[in-house]
């Protein structure tokens, strides 16, 4: 079989670390995450670095600033670090699942030309997590990440009571600048201006794009997502 490449998107609290992490475990994909990118950037780099992206300079410490009050890393800047990881799996022959990225029609514009240049527009498959505005907001002032791998809990009964992550067994943690309430509705907005487009890009590009109910259980939406990308095995 081909390498494949998987993309999820869709609100912040849809649950796309969660179930990325789910078909990475299922599928044996990598799971390539926007934010762990961007967060190991911004611990490891001088915050006073500026990278020069199509000669604009973009700081890192500026970046950082900005990402903190909920608005969207500048494209350009995200792009280049992504496209990176791209190439590096793409050298590797890994097939890999990406959550968090695209989320501009800029980075889509550069990312997916260099996917399917590298894998094949047949070999990328995208899936949209639908989810309420107010389930975005309930989601993301209540769920955790673990402080070890920065794994995404999903809040829901189960994992309500749950202080040690079930993957890597680390003490879970809130992300105060990111998941507080007013951060998430301009994460939100963000989302609703920015990155919903992107829906009627892949559509119009000929992408297979299909949307998932994201209110369901984790299991439910698993399964769905699977059925989209063509992995069923039912």
């Amino acid at each position: 079989m081909s390498k494949q490449v998987v993309i999820i998107f869709g609100a912040p609290g849809a649950g796309k670390g969660t179930q990325s992490e789910l078909l990475s475990e299922k599928l044996g994909y990598y799971h390539l995450e926007s934010s762990k990118v961007l967060e190991r950037c911004f611990k490891n780099e001088d915050k006073s670095k500026t990278f020069t992206v199509e000669g604009q300079d973009y700081n890192v410490g500026k970046e950082i600033a900005n990402w903190k009050t909920g608005a969207l890393t500048s494209p350009p800047f995200i792009t280049e670090l992504i496209l990176e990881e791209f190439k590096h799996l793409a050298e590797d022959g890994e097939s890999f699942i990406v959550s968090g990225s695209p989320r501009t029609l800029y980075e889509a514009e550069k990312e997916m030309p260099v996917l399917e240049r590298l894998y094949g527009k047949e070999n990328i498959h995208i899936a949209m997590i639908e989810i309420s505005a107010e389930v975005t907001v309930f989601r993301n002032t209540h769920r955790k990440i673990c402080e070890l791998m920065r794994h995404s809990i999903l809040f829901n009964q189960e994992t309500e009571n749950l202080e040690l992550c079930p993957l890597d067994g680390s003490q879970l943690i809130r992300r105060k600048d990111l998941d507080n309430a007013e951060t998430i509705k301009v994460r939100l907005q963000q989302y609703r201006d920015r990155t919903l487009p992107l829906f009627e890009y892949f559509e119009n590009n000929n992408f297979n794009v299909k949307k998932v109910d994201g209110e369901k259980s984790v299991a439910e939406v698993h399964e769905s997502i699977l059925k989209a990308i063509g992995r069923d095995e039912k």
